[in-house]
């Protein structure tokens, strides 16, 4: 896992410099969640939402400027790589739906958080506001501002059509000065997944935004909200979330009921095979803090599911959706701050280590050329059947994929797919001075994991050292640990795991000769499937 270190403490920096999103910006450095857990009840009581005879909705593009605000919020997040905690202020837009000062943005402006100010226009002190709930996965958020009789927007009663005239209103930059840019609704329905939230469809304009304009509306000439600006790339092309996907969000979050939230302000990270959810931060007392999820880990798996692999939320998303908050979710994350993998449930089981080769190992392991040095580059291999999939160092370039023949079934000769890697496959099999690794699963062994442990034994050129229960997460069993294995001293590990309903066996056999083999050895652990022989 060290060379995650490296792409986290790199993602750290860019995240912390664009807000979370290329374009539409907000809460630079996203982070803390002031968010209870999904569909549950806020601790603060949502107001009464009836009109104020002394305010007024808007009317025409000029009155909109009454009800949009600029959020200032000042908070923390935690740096993965090291765990360290920076205060950042931030801004972005918002605007007021209702004159007791409930007002609606994106959830990245607020969320971490633990003071918010909000610029009424008109007036040159801020007011505090509240967050009443937020919806993680569609990147919204309800506050309540201090104070009442405030002039606001209504919904646009309709469906934005292509070509339809509308205007982005709001505070780019963070500039303290009201900016009113126009454009067209240039497409409908676009995909809505990003590496902060995954809306089912969001509507694509031409109006320009900024960092600072997140959370803004986009409205019509006659002050109608048609959308929640929430995206924008390099490409030029600005997104917002519609109001037929926001608004029935909007008025469950105003009820002071969260919506698709563990609790934790995450953003998909993904560089080659490594891929998660980075937690910037945590609500205290959510599902995610009572599970143990700190700031700074990257959550890897929800019920097995490996989340981030396509560089989004929508995995992460899909599956919060499928459950209720009381559900039971395993998970499975990454601590950069120690270097270790946890494993554990959402309203179950605590989080506990997962055995990590690299640091259990990193004083046994021989000492070689090599040591210090790590391998930079990962690639993912399979078999020639494609029913294992393992990623290993791009140095182990001599792969080989046929099947695996076996004495431990009588009379049989190819058990099963089987894929095996090295920097040369020759001297992996016939000696102990090159790094690799062998990997065969098979359906046919009808044979206990320790009796088939038995079968194993490299005692007569290794020193035997124990046996060691084995769980990666995916898979459980037991594995026997060799050190000083022939000249060379190196460590060999030889591992017999199954899954969850016993259908096959699989041999996993790693030899490491330096500190960069033993890194490798928790990326295979890691990063190996094997697909349903039961079939």
């Amino acid at each position: 896992m060290r060379r995650i270190f490296l792409v986290l403490a790199a993602f750290g920096v860019a995240v912390a410099a664009c807000g979370g999103d290329s374009d539409s910006g907000g809460f630079e450095a996203t982070t803390a969640t002031d968010v209870p857990a999904d569909s549950t009840q806020s601790s603060t009581a949502p107001p009464e939402t009836t009109s104020d005879p002394g305010s007024s909705a808007a009317t025409s593009l000029e009155e909109v400027r009454d009800g949009v605000v600029r959020i200032v919020g000042t908070g923390t997040f935690a740096d993965p790589a090291d765990g360290s905690q920076v205060t950042v202020p931030g801004s972005g837009t918002g605007f007021i739906i209702d004159p007791s000062g409930i007002a609606v943005t994106n959830n990245h402006v607020v969320t971490g958080a633990a003071l918010l100010e909000v610029y009424i226009s008109g007036e040159d002190e801020p007011r505090n506001a509240q967050v009443l709930g937020v919806s993680e996965c569609s990147d919204l958020a309800v506050i309540q501002i201090e104070g009442d009789g405030f002039s606001y927007l209504e919904w646009y009663e309709g469906t934005a059509a292509a070509g339809m005239e509308i205007f982005a209103v709001g505070f780019p930059l963070g500039d303290s000065e009201y900016t009113v840019l126009d454009g067209i609704v240039s497409k409908e329905q676009a995909n809505g997944d990003t590496s902060w939230a995954s809306v089912d469809s969001v509507i694509e304009h031409t109006a320009d935004t900024l960092p600072g304009s997140s959370g803004g509306p986009i409205v019509t000439a006659d002050g109608k909200v048609v959308g929640v600006n929430y995206a924008g790339n390099d490409a030029g092309q600005s997104f917002a979330i519609g109001i037929g996907v926001g608004q029935p969000i909007v008025d469950t979050l105003a009820t002071g009921v969260d919506v698709d939230a563990l609790g934790i302000n995450g953003e998909a990270i993904l560089d080659g095979s490594f891929s998660g959810i980075w937690v910037s931060s945590v609500e205290s007392g959510s599902l995610a803090d009572v599970a143990g999820v700190e700031p700074g880990d990257v959550l890897l798996s929800i019920e097995a599911i490996k989340l981030a692999a396509d560089g989004t939320m929508a995995d992460y998303c899909d599956i919060i959706r499928s459950h209720i908050p009381t559900d039971t979710l395993a998970i499975e994350l990454y601590r950069p701050s120690v270097d270790q993998v946890l494993k554990g449930q959402i309203n179950g089981r605590p989080l506990e280590v997962v055995s990590s080769f690299e640091a259990e190992l990193d004083e046994v392991v021989a000492e070689g050329e090599n040591e210090g040095a790590q391998y930079t580059e990962y690639v993912t291999i399979t078999d020639d059947s494609e029913l294992i999939q393992v990623s290993v160092p791009a140095e182990w370039g001599d792969v080989r994929g046929d099947s695996w023949s076996s004495g431990l079934v009588a009379g049989e000769e190819l058990i099963g797919p089987a894929v095996s890697a090295s920097p040369d496959l020759e001297a992996f099999n016939s000696g102990w001075d090159v790094p690799g690794v062998f990997i065969g699963a098979s359906a046919m062994i009808t044979t206990g994991i320790e009796e088939t442990l038995d079968n194993y034994w490299f005692g007569d050129d290794c020193t035997y050292d124990d046996r060691y229960e084995y769980d990666d997460g995916f898979y459980t069993g037991l594995y026997d640990l060799y050190t000083n294995c022939g000249s060379a001293g190196s460590l060999f590990i030889q591992v017999i795991a199954e899954p969850a309903d016993q259908t096959w066996i699989a041999s996993v056999q790693i030899a490491a000769v330096s500190d960069a083999d033993l890194a490798a050895a928790d990326e295979i652990i890691a990063s190996f499937r094997v697909d349903d022989l039961a079939g």
